[in-house]
């Protein structure tokens, strides 16, 4: 059965890009979401967030009538599952909105369609989604059993870089992973609609488990920078320098520090390996460890930083996970923004966040913090924390500035710092 339709749920950082792109490469899609404000500004040909040239697919799309959004799934001959995966708890996943999501397909199933999970998952989430759904239709299987009609599910995780990821959709390699080889193929068969980079076959297990891979890999290596940070500074050695002479050598490569780690998938997937082999995992909880940490070592210079200060003025730039977006998915700064307002309730706290309009709820409720402009927050700041190396603060890592007290910068070098 060839694949014309395909119902996208959860139009998130994933989603609605890969609604988009589907629909742009000739799919008629249906982008199902929860939010009824989500669904009526993708209807408007509108993007709620902020990703490069995502608003032309999606604006184009709608116009042509072939992406339209609704608020509960109907009939298609493909689904995308793109819900979130956080944790709870002790680290445990939180599979809750793949399951909400399996119930609200399967009674739109008859037999032959495609199910996908993009979501990152725990090893053997893909399954679970399939029993879910044959827990609602007993009267389906995925084998054929007993005469009943069979579906296929498979699991595609994404890959992509927030502020690349139209194009990193279309050029990344992909990992398919079917629960049958059967499943695999026909879910190769769809991203090739869209996808020129490579698309790798493997079984549902292993596909979910090269996701969690690939950004344990990165979050080690980011401890490892972060680690040295902290040493560094204990010995007094500017790491900066430090890791540029490092680099030097032709088979070192470490990264830069920073003020912890943060987004939906780094900060969170290597926790997904540790649940799942909590004694073997020793190297992946440390790093996680390590990370995790770092914000309350970044808290600790701030609060040397206003030492004698009564009611100091704080300016807080940044509170996205990663320069030149608006994603503040367990931002790192959001944290630090947040532990500062607690700790300092005289305080005037400036947050600059240029890729927003809003400050989060949770700090929007505060007297003590506002959304401030680059301009004023470093006009009357007595301390300068710069918390993530947006593009909009290129002039203060260049150690053009001349008002503040302190600079204090986790992101990078300052050239020149009035300190």
């Amino acid at each position: 059965m060839g694949i014309s339709s395909v119902g996208v749920v959860g139009l998130g950082y994933i989603g609605l890009p890969t609604a988009a792109i589907l629909a742009a490469n000739g799919m008629s899609v249906t982008g199902i979401d929860v939010n009824p404000s989500t669904v009526d500004a993708v209807n408007r040909g509108e993007v709620p967030f902020v990703e490069p040239d995502l608003a032309a697919y999606v604006s184009g799309s709608v116009a042509s009538g072939k992406l339209r959004a609704v608020t509960s799934p109907e009939p298609a001959d493909c689904f995308i599952v793109a819900v979130p995966t956080p944790f709870q708890g002790d680290h445990e996943p939180d599979l809750s909105y793949v399951r909400a999501a399996a119930q609200a397909i399967a009674p739109q199933l008859r037999g032959g369609e495609l199910v996908i999970l993009e979501s990152t998952s725990p090893p053997g989430t893909t399954r679970k989604l399939a029993d879910w759904i044959i827990e609602a239709r007993p009267d389906l299987s995925l084998d054929g059993a007993d005469g009943r009609p069979t579906f296929h599910a498979a699991h595609c995780p994404e890959r992509v870089l927030p502020g690349r990821v139209m194009v990193e959709l279309v050029t990344n390699d992909r990992i398919v992973g079917g629960l049958t080889h059967e499943a695999a193929e026909r879910a190769r068969d769809l991203y090739r609609a869209f996808c020129h980079g490579e698309i790798l076959l493997t079984d549902a297990k292993t596909a979910e488990m090269a996701k969690l891979v690939e950004n344990s890999f990165r979050d080690v290596n980011i401890a490892f920078a972060n680690e040295l940070s902290v040493i560094a500074d204990r010995l007094g050695i500017d790491v900066w320098e430090l890791v540029r002479l490092a680099n030097h050598h032709p088979r070192v490569n470490i990264l830069q520090p920073g003020p912890g780690v943060g987004g939906h998938c780094i900060a969170v997937d290597p926790w997904f390996i540790v649940d799942a082999a909590p004694e073997e995992a020793r190297l992946i909880r440390t790093a996680r460890e390590v990370n995790d940490t770092k914000p309350g070592w970044v808290l600790d210079k701030v609060r040397a930083a206003v030492e004698g200060t009564d009611k100091p003025v704080i300016a807080a730039l940044g509170l996205a996970f990663k320069p030149d977006i608006d994603d503040l998915r367990e931002s790192p700064a959001r944290r630090i923004v947040g532990a500062l307002a607690d700790e300092y309730p005289q305080a005037e706290i400036l947050v600059v966040e240029p890729h927003v309009g809003e400050l989060p709820k949770e700090l929007a409720n505060r007297r003590n913090v506002v959304l401030s402009t680059v301009e004023d927050a470093v006009a009357r700041a007595d301390v300068i924390a710069l918390l993530v190396g947006h593009s909009a603060f290129s002039e203060i890592r260049d150690g053009s500035l001349a008002d503040a007290k302190r600079v204090l910068s986790f992101v990078g070098p300052v050239v020149a710092s009035t300190a």
